[in-house]
């Protein structure tokens, strides 16, 4: 991987990483464009850059994170990842072999377009405004909702926010609830990968050269995640899901178009 590759994943990663459109499923895409596909750097690469992103939430949300006396907001967090860590532990292996898939991606692209092209019509009835509000039962049933990610192309943060809007959750406080559990959710997924690769393939975390693309592309997700952050809010207020449905069906159609001529495998 060069300097170049590394930032345009990086730049896709900061973009799509809280956008409903899968950041697995564009880097994916991108790093097999690159040819870069199943090297195994860029694998865990495309996982270990997330905590830029994730950098990007708690800065943006500094008050919300960093009351310790807020102690039900750190709770209703930890109900709603365990889904994730267990069934993620579970299914690791097989997570890891989808992630080599183009195939899946485009058709899991183009079904999550389907659903959100019509989500805002499906959950019309929103009466939970408040993160305050939401209760540990609700937060448990969107961590379920956002184990539906775990395949490639899905979108965690459109599966966690269908379950928020599925939960009553208005749309903008349930695209927040997502940011706030891709904190704990992306750190356990992130660190455990960093932790398995450090014990069976330690030359990928202890080369010099890796170790600079990796701190290029953490800074680089960090401060586009901001900016998509920031952009995602005002846009999902204004004019709800509808774009983002239609922008997955158009990729997905463009990836098997691709696949099925021979141009992408």
């Amino acid at each position: 991987m060069t300097i170049f590759e590394a930032i345009v994943i990086a730049i896709i990663e900061g973009i799509t990483e809280f956008l409903p459109i899968s950041s697995t499923g564009h880097m994916i895409i991108a790093s097999s464009f690159m040819g870069i596909a199943k090297d195994d750097f860029t694998k865990l690469f495309e996982i270990a850059i997330q905590l830029g992103a994730i950098l990007s939430v708690i800065v943006l949300y500094f008050k919300k994170f960093f009351p310790l006396n807020h102690w039900k907001f750190y709770v209703k967090l930890l109900i709603a990842v365990v889904p994730a860590l267990v069934l993620g532990y579970i299914f690791d292996d097989k997570i890891d072999a989808l992630l080599e898939s183009p195939l899946t991606v485009s058709i899991t692209m183009l079904v999550g377009g389907f659903i959100l092209i019509f989500i805002d019509s499906l959950f019309k009835t929103h009466t939970i405004e408040k993160e305050e509000d939401i209760s540990y039962t609700r937060a448990f049933v969107i961590g379920i909702w956002q184990c539906i990610a775990m395949i490639p192309g899905i979108s965690r943060s459109a599966s966690s926010i269908i379950g928020g809007m599925q939960q009553k959750l208005t749309r903008s406080l349930a695209a927040e609830f997502s940011f706030f559990l891709a904190v704990p959710t992306m750190a356990a997924a992130t660190g455990y990968k960093l932790l398995k690769a450090f014990k069976e393939t330690p030359e990928l975390l202890t080369t010099k050269s890796n170790l600079v693309l990796l701190g290029v592309g953490n800074v680089v997700a960090f401060i586009v995640a901001m900016l998509a952050i920031r952009f995602f809010i005002g846009f999902l207020q204004k004019h709800g899901f509808r774009f983002f449905g239609w922008y997955r069906v158009v990729v997905g159609l463009i990836l098997l178009t691709l696949i099925y001529t021979g141009h992408l495998k």
